[in-house]
């Protein structure tokens, strides 16, 4: 627990070119698995109809999705809901055929092959694929004004190398966490979009406590260099950042956990961008805040709120 008792002196700047290796090998991959899987989208963008069933015993997938692909349903996604005995049923619209004309149908097929008593509806939710179009294109136009309203916050907040730098930390922490969902197939519903732009949220608070930092120390270490001055204001906020992180991970871990099928990607997706978001706010904006060039002559004319400062730019060696 040293690391709590006194300012630790880590050299993570020192380590910036090999995290920037890392961080662009994992955009990449995350940008080629979104242009060629794309993302598994929920009920909630492409529109179908969900079906819940339950079985007395545990149910085999292989023998669902036969007896779907039998009955004219082959399109339709099967997987298990909480446990082996739950079923989950995702079927896409089909042409001259209403949601309620599906629901029955699957039922009617699912009973035939393994008897009335078998099988027993839990829900039905139907979503029109307009609807579905609607969702994805207002998602994602929320996502770009989040990041284009951060832009415009932290230029204001702070300085433009320091705005470029969360935006690019942002960026990456949104593309990453896609990245992740298309490798591992992993449902993309609304709730999976609502963790990305806490994600945003979460990862823009935690930069903004580095950049505040580091603005301080511009001031107070006159003698220190950009890196050891970005190196020095991580370390001291390092012990905030961790009881932070791994608080906020306990949560999501219960959540994922316990909290059932419902919520799986919601805590998935926050998991992910919470390791990712404490990284980038590490070595993504930081490092980026660097490679523009920020110095201590852009920062000393700013004056904190409510204060009345001399003008000390004449004093600086």
């Amino acid at each position: 627990m040293q690391i709590f008792n006194k300012e630790p002196s880590f050299d993570f700047m020192g380590k910036r070119k090999l995290a920037l290796i890392l961080s662009i090998l994992l955009v990449i991959i995350s940008i080629a698995s979104l242009a060629t899987r794309g993302l598994n989208f929920g009920i909630d963008f492409t529109g179908g109809t969900l079906i819940e069933v339950g079985y007395e015993n545990s149910a085999d997938l292989s023998e669902v999705r036969a007896t779907l692909e039998s009955a004219g349903y082959g399109d339709a996604i099967t997987q298990h809901f909480g446990s082996s005995k739950d079923v989950l049923i995702r079927v896409p619209p089909y042409e001259g055929m209403t949601n309620a004309d599906l629901s029955t149908g699957v039922l009617n097929a699912l009973h035939a092959a393994a008897g009335a008593g078998e099988v027993e509806m839990r829900r039905v939710e139907f979503v029109g694929p307009q609807v579905g179009e609607e969702l994805t294109e207002k998602g994602g136009l929320a996502m770009i004004y989040a990041l284009f309203g951060i832009l415009i916050y932290i230029t204001l907040r702070f300085e433009k190398r320091f705005a470029v730098g969360s935006v690019v930390a942002l960026v990456h922490d949104v593309i990453i966490t896609l990245g992740i969902f298309s490798i591992l197939r992993l449902e993309f519903d609304l709730t999976t979009l609502a963790a990305i732009l806490a994600v945003i949220g979460y990862s823009l608070n935690d930069t903004i406590v580095v950049f505040d930092r580091i603005r301080e120390n511009f001031r107070k270490m006159r003698k220190g260099s950009p890196v050891e001055v970005a190196n020095r204001s991580i370390n001291q906020m390092l012990s905030r950042t961790l009881v932070t992180s791994f608080t906020t991970l306990f949560v999501l871990l219960a959540l994922f956990v316990l909290g059932g099928e419902i919520i799986h990607s919601f805590a998935t997706a926050l998991i992910i961008g919470i390791v990712v978001g404490t990284y980038s706010s590490v070595y993504v904006a930081s490092a980026t805040a660097l490679a523009l060039g920020v110095s201590k002559q852009d920062l000393m004319p700013v004056k904190k709120e409510g204060e009345d400062e001399p003008d000390i730019l004449g004093d600086q060696p």
